[in-house]
């Protein structure tokens, strides 16, 4: 062998031989191990959630202290429950039809609900075009639902149920979760789910809890915080529509403020506490009542990944009997009147229909009318312009005598024309002999206004009704992918302030018909006195301004609101040409003018404030003059 080959190979031979030797005197020794162990395990809990870092702490102490101590910590901090303070956090699901529950064992809590029927849709800014994606609720990680138990023995007196590990048991669609406290004790909740239904019935039980009870305090609580996730495309309008609801025995439904963070106090029995997005809730309804609560809403920034945070605090009564049992429906899934009204706890008055006359008037007219249309048509946007078609169809006896007094107005117009030319500059003076003319010949000014001012309670209805339902939620008409939120045929990428990120077709064709509509019924009535000019600035300017609210807002009150236009533009020019007998109208002025007439109080009083008002006037040019 080469002599450098094997000086080499010598070297290579001495230097690995020399860090064995190193590395044997240098090795840990078994107390050295233990504490570099326990320093990584502090390390790794550390970035995990406090909760979990404290699990593992406590197995590792387990593991490797004396049973005595261990047990001692434990029972200082969770008493009776030291043992369930230790295990492995678990996921189970039960589904039907309808929806699949997935649980954790750790707090024996649902942890996410996917809703089968529905899916969220969202704009992708690649392919420019809105998305389905699952639908779940509940899925927060920061989500929280765990009971505050006050248990005598611990450091703080109370021991908190989302710090247990719950032992399972699935029976079919029945889950129960039991965290132990001893022979025969222990903490249960228990979830049942049948067949096509939104609600699970839902138990806490409490058994042979009683010796360890504290007697300091007579209520356990459900500590139940979610952060509630955008769902809609339209988060800033979702976000007007959410909060918590909430029913005290004997009185109706109330909830927190939608536009502003508040917080509620409930010191009388609650029969149900709801957290509600638009259009889905999860609510928890008493079989009896809850003692009290505390319920609040924090509004989060619009940037947050969430609309708003949601604390409820619910207490239960009689803690102190060895065993309790707390039985309660816990309805998670859509804004659905018939699946609310179900439970005939009025429920239903989470859905934001409107207060007072206009709920009453979209719960008991509007939602039925709308159900049959679109069972018949099989279309929402269908049902919409058959709605429209009814309201019209009712209204078409108002809708002929509006036009018959604009007719007989225009009939007048030649002696309206020469009041103008006796009184050029004097516009109360034409008030005064326009009035006397429309006494003379039978024709009342506003009788053209009753068909507009029906119609209104409908408007303002409709504008609480589209984005409350849910029936329009994701139902395409045209162009439009959703009629309970807007309608987009161009996105601009980034937000106008007051106006959006987006051009609404609908509101546009709302606005450009209004206007042409707004024309077409100006153009043949004469507007007399000083505010004519202003009021048909308004007339015009009107729906310029209305087109940037309806750009962002539902597009089913846009369709509805255009369908209506075009209705009342082809209703009027068919009456114009079809039943409007001009030369019979100026016959049948004639014939009123020519009969004794007896005037009416009103128009009496009216008539006599005029001339009073037109004699002030002239008194005053009059020493204007001198």
């Amino acid at each position: 062998m080469d002599r450098s080959k094997l000086n080499n190979a010598i070297g290579f031979g001495l230097i690995f031989l020399i860090l064995i030797v190193w590395m044997q005197l240098n090795k840990p020794s078994k107390e050295q191990a233990a504490k570099q162990k326990m320093m990584q395990d502090s390390i790794a809990n550390a970035s995990l959630p406090k909760q979990a870092a404290a699990s593992i702490t406590a197995k590792t102490e387990t593991e490797k202290l004396p049973d005595s101590i261990v047990t001692k910590r434990m029972q200082s901090g969770f008493g009776g429950f030291a043992t369930a303070a230790i295990g492995t956090d678990q996921s189970f699901d039960i589904e039907n039809e309808l929806m699949k529950v997935t649980f954790s064992t750790k707090g024996g809590r649902i942890i996410k609900v996917l809703l089968k029927k529905y899916t969220k849709l969202a704009f992708d800014s690649i392919t420019k075009k809105d998305v389905k994606r699952p639908l779940y609720l509940l899925e927060d990680a920061k989500n929280q639902f765990s009971y505050s138990l006050p248990v005598r023995g611990t450091d703080n007196g109370i021991v908190k149920t989302g710090d247990l590990f719950f032992q399972p048991t699935v029976q079919g669609k029945t889950i129960s979760f039991r965290a132990m406290a001893g022979d025969g004790q222990y903490f249960e909740q228990v979830y049942s789910l049948a067949a096509n239904t939104y609600n699970i019935k839902y138990q806490v039980n409490t058994v042979g809890l009683g010796s360890i009870w504290s007697p300091d305090k007579p209520v356990f609580e459900l500590n139940w915080n979610t952060y509630l996730d955008k769902i809609e495309k339209n988060s800033g309008y979702e976000r007007n529509y959410s909060t918590v609801y909430y029913k005290k025995l004997d009185e109706n439904p109330n909830y927190c403020s939608c536009q502003k963070t508040a917080k509620d106090e409930l010191e009388k029995p609650v029969k149900w506490i709801s957290q509600s997005n638009q259009f889905f809730n999860s609510s928890l309804i008493a079989e009896t009542a809850f003692k009290n609560g505390v319920v609040s809403t924090e509004v989060l920034p619009p940037g947050d990944p969430d609309l708003k945070k949601i604390n409820t605090l619910i207490r239960f009564d009689n803690p102190n009997a060895n065993s309790q049992s707390y039985k309660m429906d816990f309805y998670i899934g859509p804004n659905k009147l018939e699946n609310l009204k179900a439970y005939n706890v009025n429920l239903e008055d989470l859905i934001s229909f409107g207060s007072s006359i206009l709920g009453t008037v979209n719960r008991w007219v509007m939602h039925p009318i709308f159900m049959f249309l679109m069972s018949l048509l099989g279309s929402a946007g269908l049902a919409i312009l058959g709605m429209t078609l009814l309201v019209k169809l009712i209204l078409s006896p108002l809708t002929f005598k509006m036009m018959h007094s604009q007719a007989k107005m225009a009939s007048l117009k030649p002696y309206i024309n020469k009041i103008k030319e006796k009184h050029p500059n004097d516009t109360q003076a034409q008030q005064v002999e326009t009035m006397q003319i429309y006494r003379e010949f039978g024709v009342n000014p506003l009788g053209g206004c009753l068909p507009m001012v029906l119609q209104m309670p409908i408007w303002f209805a409709l504008y609480r009704f589209f984005p409350a339902s849910i029936e329009f939620r994701q139902q395409s008409f045209l162009w439009a992918t959703d009629l309970s939120s807007y309608d987009s045929i161009y996105n601009f990428g980034y937000n106008i302030p007051f106006y959006g990120d987006h051009i609404s077709l609908f509101s546009i064709l709302w606005m450009v018909s209004t206007l042409a509509y707004s024309y077409y019924t100006m153009k043949d009535n004469e507007m007399m006195g000083q505010n004519a000019q202003m009021m048909k600035v308004m007339q015009y300017a009107m729906p310029v301004v209305f087109f940037v609210f309806f750009n962002n807002f539902a597009s089913g009150l846009s369709c509805y609101l255009v369908f209506s236009n075009l209705l009342n533009i082809t209703q009027n020019l068919g009456i114009k040409a079809y039943f409007i007998d001009h030369d019979k109208i100026k016959i049948n002025l004639e014939n009123y003018r020519s009969k004794p007439k007896k005037k009416s109080g009103f128009q009496d009083r009216l008539e006599q404030a005029m001339k009073e008002q037109q004699r002030v006037k002239n008194e005053k040019q009059n020493k204007n003059k001198k």
